[in-house]
C-alpha cells in the first residue's frame, strides 16, 4: 500500500492511504541505520510504502520505504549538531510568517529560510502579520521590509490573520497545491490557519510578556485537507534556522540578487568577500543590495549561528 504521511510525532506516522483510509503506522528498524543522520528520517508529506500487520486485535502499518522525494526543507537539528531534522517534504509553496515584533522576526532568520528554500527549489513567500497591531513607525518598518524582498522578486503579503486583511490573496495561492506554513512561535500560524478553514479550529495561545516570545502550540507537523483545492502542512514553531548542505561556493547562488551579478564578477568563483572588482560589493555599497542581505550572507559563509540580539536591519 501506499499513502501520504499527515502526521508525525517522532515514533508513529499517521499515512492517509490512497483510498483515502487513515492508518497509524510505524517505521521499520532499518530506516535508523540507513545512514539517514536526520533526526526524523520519514517526514510529513512523504510518500511512503507500507504493509499492515495484525498485533493482537490491533492493526498498524509498518512504514518499509519512502518513495522519491520532490524535495524538502531541512534546517540543524536544534540540540544534535550533526544531525539534521527534516520540516516537511513535497511541498509546493513554503510561507514564512513574519511580525516586527511580539515577537520579532529578525532578517537572519528569514534569509536562512529563504536560502534553504532557494536551495531546494521551493517557492517562498513572505507573510507579513499582524498589520492591524503595528503603530504608524511601525507599518512603515515592516512595509520598507517588505519592499526589500519585494526587489529581490519574492512574493510578500501584509496580512492580518485576526481581521481577515488580504487572507483571500493566500488562498489563491494555495489553490492546488502543498503549502507549508512556518515561522517563529507567536507569529500567528495557527490563527492564520483557522482564518484560511475555520473548521479546522487550531489551537492557539498568547504571546509570552516575559519574553516576547509565542507559547507552542503545534507540537508536531501535521497536514490538513482543505475545503477547497488545497493542503496545508503546519509546523512547530521554530527558534531557528540552522544552514545544511551548502557549499560555501554555491551559497551566493541562493541569493538571487547576488546570482543576477556573479557573471560580472572578476573572478568566477568569487566568494564576494575580499575579491576585488567583485560586482556584488559594488552593488551593497551603491545601495543596490540590502545590507542585511549581506550581512546574513557572511553569517552562513563563516558557519556562525542566528543572533538573537540583532534588531530587525541585523545590526545591534
Amino acid at each position: 500500500m501506499t499513502g501520504l504521511v499527515y502526521k508525525s510525532t517522532g515514533s508513529w506516522y499517521t499515512v492517509k492511504a490512497d483510498d483515502g483510509a487513515l492508518y497509524e503506522c510505524r517505521i521499520k528498524g532499518k530506516f535508523r541505520i540507513k545512514g539517514i543522520k536526520s533526526t526524523n528520517p520519514v517526514a510529513v508529506g512523504d510518500k511512503v510504502a507500507f504493509e499492515l500487520e495484525t498485533i493482537g486485535d490491533e492493526t498498524i502499518g509498518v512504514i518499509h520505504e519512502i518513495l522519491d522525494r520532490k524535495n524538502y526543507i531541512i534546517r540543524k537539528s536544534v540540540n544534535l549538531s550533526k544531525r539534521t531534522h527534516i520540516i516537511a517534504a513535497n511541498v509546493d509553496i513554503a510561507f514564512l510568517l513574519v511580525t516586527y515584533n511580539n515577537p520579532p522576526t529578525f532578517t537572519t532568520f528569514i534569509d536562512r529560510f529563504l536560502v534553504t528554500a532557494e536551495a531546494y527549489d521551493i517557492k517562498a513567500v513572505l507573510l507579513f502579520n499582524k498589520i492591524d497591531d503595528y503603530n504608524e513607525d511601525d507599518l512603515m518598518e515592516v512595509k520598507y521590509l517588505a519592499h526589500v524582498y519585494k526587489q529581490i522578486g519574492y512574493d510578500c503579503v501584509e496580512l492580518s490573520a485576526k481581521t481577515g486583511h488580504h487572507i483571500d490573496k493566500v488562498k489563491s495561492m494555495m489553490e492546488g497545491k502543498v503549502s507549508m506554513f512556518s515561522g517563529h512561535s507567536g507569529v500567528g500560524k495557527s490563527t492564520l490557519v483557522n482564518a484560511i478553514e475555520p473548521n479546522l479550529d487550531l489551537r492557539t495561545a498568547s504571546i509570552s510578556d516575559q519574553h516576547k516570545q509565542g507559547q507552542h502550540t503545534t507540537t508536531f507537523a501535521e497536514m490538513f485537507d482543505m475545503s477547497f483545492d488545497a493542503r496545508i502542512i503546519d509546523t512547530p514553531g521554530i527558534k531557528g534556522f540552522g544552514i545544511v548542505d551548502i557549499e560555501k561556493e554555491e551559497l551566493g547562488d541562493y541569493f538571487p540578487e547576488f546570482f543576477a551579478l556573479k557573471s560580472e564578477c572578476k573572478f568566477h568563483n568569487c566568494l564576494h568577500v575580499d575579491e576585488p572588482k567583485c560586482a556584488v560589493k559594488d552593488a551593497l555599497e551603491e545601495g543596490n543590495i540590502a545590507w542585511s542581505r549581506y550581512k546574513s550572507y557572511l553569517q552562513i559563509l563563516e558557519g556562525e549561528d542566528e543572533n538573537y540580539r540583532t534588531d530587525i536591519y541585523g545590526e545591534e
